[in-house]
């Protein structure tokens, strides 16, 4: 009844239900709710704003990587710089220092010989001899025909002075003195041609025996006793009978490089290597050059003189020869693999300031194989890249690695 009489009804007699009544509880869930709401927001938010920020920072750090990786790294070597005074090392052919071929001038046959192969001999030493008959048989013949030239000789005097004296007391004709006269002159130049004739025949005998020309040692004999000798004088082929070299000194000929060339005098002191005497050097000394450069080798032919004396030393051998050079201008040695070849010529990348490149053109000198001689180009301070890229240009960034620090030996 009583919960009939709460109902009211309205204008158009409709019963309502009365609203609950909401107290201090219901707006305290309410607040909760919008903070948990508020709180969830701003860690969103934070999520959002550190996922950004990382992806920025690790889009600027990938951009740095990518920018150092884009520098190439490249390893330096600085220039090593050579002696002032260098060494080359040249090939040379010993040769005598006299040599001669020794032929007869006289034909016959051999009659002795006084010296063979390896024979030390000393100038003016008889070699050999040789029997030639014929030409014995024609000086006694112009000894002959000497002595009665000189018989007429002094009868065509006696006979142009006796007629001299009758021409004073009128005795004789004019004409007859003029013909005693020209009978003496023609009867001495008969005797200085019959002299002349013996003085020729003379020599000819001389050449039976055969002498050495200078002191030396035998190389080579190429006859023997009973052989038949021609000296070519009747058409036939000479054929050389000794031959004769002069071995102390020896001249030591070589072919100095152009480039060299400046720096060879007489005077300069060599050192001789030979390999069947290991561990020994031979002095020897700068004598001469040809003061020419060969157009064919561009070199110039140079003389060495050594001493022979013990004889060890042969001629035609070979020998390489050691000369030490004073350096004209101050010389680097670099790898060949820091070079770079391009249309400008030969060039070293070389690293400024630590980082950047500069490419420096360089006269290249002698090549050794795995290195090269720079004769001009370098101070030598330049820090030099190591394997250049020849897509290396002018002001390029590089960066230098640091050298390797040097192994340490265990205990």
């Amino acid at each position: 009844m009583e919960a009939v009489s709460n109902q009211r009804h309205d204008a158009q007699g409709s019963v309502r239900t009365p609203e609950p009544d909401r107290g201090p509880s219901t707006t305290g869930s309410k607040v909760t709710r919008a903070l948990v709401l508020l709180v969830v927001v701003i860690i969103l938010a934070l999520v959002v704003i550190w996922g950004i920020s990382s992806r920025r920072h690790a889009n600027a750090q990938l951009s740095v990587e990518t920018r150092d990786l884009a520098i190439p790294t490249v390893s330096v070597i600085h220039p090593k710089p050579n002696a002032p005074q260098q060494e080359i090392v040249i090939p040379g052919d010993m040769q005598p220092f006299a040599d001669a071929p020794i032929f007869a001038r006289t034909n016959g046959y051999l009659k002795k010989w006084y010296a063979d192969i390896g024979a030390n001999v000393k100038s003016g030493q008889l070699l050999a001899e040789i029997d030639s008959p014929e030409v014995d048989q024609q000086l006694q013949s112009a000894r002959a025909d000497l002595s009665t030239a000189q018989a007429n000789l002094k009868l065509a005097e006696v006979t142009s002075t006796r007629y001299k004296d009758l021409l004073k007391t009128d005795s004789v004709a004019q004409q007859d003195v003029d013909n005693a006269n020209g009978n003496y002159e023609a009867r001495r130049t008969t005797v200085e041609s019959a002299q002349a004739n013996v003085k020729r025949l003379q020599d000819m005998q001389a050449f039976e025996k055969i002498y050495a020309p200078f002191d030396g040692v035998i190389t080579a004999r190429n006859t023997d006793v009973g052989q038949l000798i021609d000296s070519g004088s009747s058409g036939g082929t000479s054929r050389e009978l000794f031959h004769i070299a002069n071995v102390n000194p020896l001249r030591v000929y070589i072919n100095v490089p152009q480039f060299d060339s400046p720096q060879i005098k007489p005077g300069l002191h060599a050192e001789l290597v030979l390999t069947e005497f290991p561990g020994r050097r031979f002095q020897g000394t700068v004598v001469r050059s040809s003061g020419a450069i060969d157009n064919a080798t561009r070199t110039l032919l140079t003389e060495v003189d050594v001493d022979n004396s013990a004889r060890l030393l042969k001629p035609g051998g070979y020998v390489e020869v050691h000369l030490k050079l004073p350096s004209p201008v101050n010389t680097f040695t670099l790898p060949v693999n820091a070079t770079i070849f391009k249309s400008a010529g030969l060039q070293v990348a070389t690293v400024k300031d630590g980082k950047n490149v500069a490419l420096i053109p360089i006269t290249p000198g002698r090549d050794f194989g795995a290195e090269i001689e720079v004769v001009a180009g370098l101070k030598g301070d330049e820090s030099i890249i190591l394997n250049p890229s020849d897509s290396l240009a002018e002001g390029a960034t590089v960066r230098v690695a640091e050298p390797a620090a040097p192994a340490q030996r265990k205990p």
